[in-house]
């Protein structure tokens, strides 16, 4: 005996959405890594052109937060009651097929679950941090915090929470460095300690992202055309003025450094007014 209609019909469209989900994934996580091809500098508008990069690879990470906001996480959010219900149903289906069903639908709503799992973690990824309102090393503490929680992997940070004296487009680039860093330990590094400084020295402001992780081999990660994540790192560090550096070894972890010059540098005047924020090891 066969499904009514009705429910082959909701049956299919469950299976639709995997491939909504393929699409969603493979969208944020281009933008979650994406390379900027940095402009020529040297010339008077090379400030404005850094500028129009940065806000203009922003302007695209919020319109994808919108759109998977608004649309793909309430999709499968309502795909997942759906499948509850074919469950149900699945309940009066006969003898013969009833297991097949149950194995199906459950497997489904595993899937689902997890791609929700992954939208929501993209769509906090995305969305534009309240650094204005925060203050760069607070906005960084919090993701450092909803990172852990998300990941299972524990951070330990020291972040100074002085002024910079930075622009709005410098400290945006920070926290985006800050956060693909971790991205790649949580995708790569399988460790079990975070560490994450941030603070200024005599002339610039450092930016310390280290593992305990499996490391990798600097050579060959570097002869690879498609690094994405170090590439996205690399260019916004030389988009904003600073240099990007990242240390690693085949077992004993990786740590990706970003020097970020200041301007009016006033030695001395940092162990007055800097203080830190968070757990300091």
């Amino acid at each position: 005996m066969t499904l009514d209609e009705g429910t082959q019909k909701a049956y299919r469209r469950l299976k639709q959405l995997q491939l909504v989900v393929q699409h969603i994934e493979s969208s944020a996580a281009y933008l979650l890594g994406s390379g900027i091809e940095p402009e020529p500098r040297g010339n008077d508008q090379s400030l404005e052109v850094t500028q129009r990069v940065l806000e203009s690879l922003e302007a695209e990470r919020e319109r994808l937060y919108r759109d998977v906001h608004d649309g793909p996480a309430q999709v499968l959010a309502n795909a997942i009651f759906e499948v509850e219900y074919l469950e149900r149903i699945a309940e009066r289906a006969p003898a013969e097929v009833r297991q097949t069903l149950r194995t199906e639908l459950g497997g489904l709503k595993g899937q689902f679950r997890s791609s929700l799992d992954s939208v929501r973690a993209m769509i906090y990824d995305l969305r534009p941090p309240e650094l204005s309102e925060l203050g760069l090393a607070e906005a960084m503490r919090n993701y450092a915090s909803e990172w852990q929680t998300r990941c299972g992997i524990k951070v330990s940070s020291t972040l100074d929470v002085a002024e910079t004296g930075l622009t709005p487009q410098q400290e945006l680039a920070v926290y985006r460095v800050m956060q693909e860093a971790l991205q790649n330990v949580n995708k790569h590094a399988r460790a079990a300690v975070v560490g994450v400084v941030w603070q200024r020295s005599t002339a610039s402001w450092v930016l310390h992202v280290t593992d305990d992780g499996v490391g990798f081999d600097l050579v060959k990660v570097a002869r690879r055309v498609k690094s994405v994540g170090l590439l996205s790192m690399r260019e916004r560090a030389e988009l904003i003025g600073g240099s990007l550096q990242i240390q690693s070894t085949p077992g004993k972890g990786t740590a990706v450094t970003l020097l970020l010059p200041t301007k009016g540098s006033e030695p001395g005047s940092h162990g007055e007014r800097g203080r830190t924020l968070g757990r300091q090891d």
